[in-house]
């Protein structure tokens, strides 16, 4: 049996947008754990993707989860509209955050949880004081900005890092990894301490069916 602390938020940056709504329902049915929503604002990083009108469509097609990562700039003007659009997770890079603790406050205020993200170059001691206070710590094990990039290497360590900072503490905020993650990373992460696993291209970009690219990466948590 796959390791059940282990969960799959397939990330819809790499779906098949003229028919989003089916293959939020594809990965739904093939067993995913969250939808991870990527959205990106051409200034924090590269790429313009969505906002929180296609996170209120994605909420009609699943009752998961949804696991909404503001890759943007200034999120405070945000996180309301994405709130009342079924959110259920908001994660704020740590980079764009001038006052971490009040932004986590007023979306927790929101009545969802809250997640910080870091950027591969961005050391953990940036979140260090705001970790009891989270529900969901993200690790970018690629570059923000583009889907279908290599895992980088180097954040392994980071990962084991923040797993044993969090153990020792007894903070029971979830790790997220986000970034390159396919049946070959998927164990070394976990491995490294990582429980929620972004992953992009390797479900709706395999060449394989949602439930089949789905089964493999929980086959490779045996």
């Amino acid at each position: 049996m796959a390791n059940p602390q282990v969960k799959l938020a397939p990330s819809i940056l790499s779906a098949d947008f003229a028919r989003l709504g089916e293959q939020v329902a594809e990965a739904t049915k093939a067993g995913a754990d969250y939808i991870h929503v990527d959205v990106m604002d051409g200034h924090f990083v590269p790429q313009i993707t969505i906002g929180a009108p296609v996170v209120a469509a994605v909420r009609k097609w699943t009752d998961l989860p949804l696991d909404v990562h503001l890759m943007i700039e200034a999120p405070e003007r945000q996180i309301n509209q994405f709130a009342e659009a079924g959110a259920d997770i908001i994660t704020v890079h740590i980079e764009t955050c001038p006052d971490i603790n009040q932004l986590v406050s007023a979306i927790k205020g929101l009545g969802v949880k809250a997640g910080v993200s870091l950027n591969p170059e961005t050391p953990l001691t940036a979140v260090t004081e705001i970790l009891p206070s989270l529900d969901l710590v993200l690790v970018m094990t690629v570059h923000p900005g583009y889907g279908g990039q290599p895992f980088i290497e180097s954040t392994l360590e980071k990962i084991a890092r923040l797993r044993a900072e969090l153990d020792k503490k007894g903070l029971t905020a979830e790790l997220e990894v986000d970034g390159g993650i396919n049946a070959q990373t998927a164990p070394r992460v976990v491995k490294a301490g990582a429980r929620v696993l972004v992953a992009g291209a390797a479900v709706f970009s395999s060449g394989q069916t949602v439930k089949e690219a789905l089964g493999e990466l929980r086959a490779g948590l045996l």
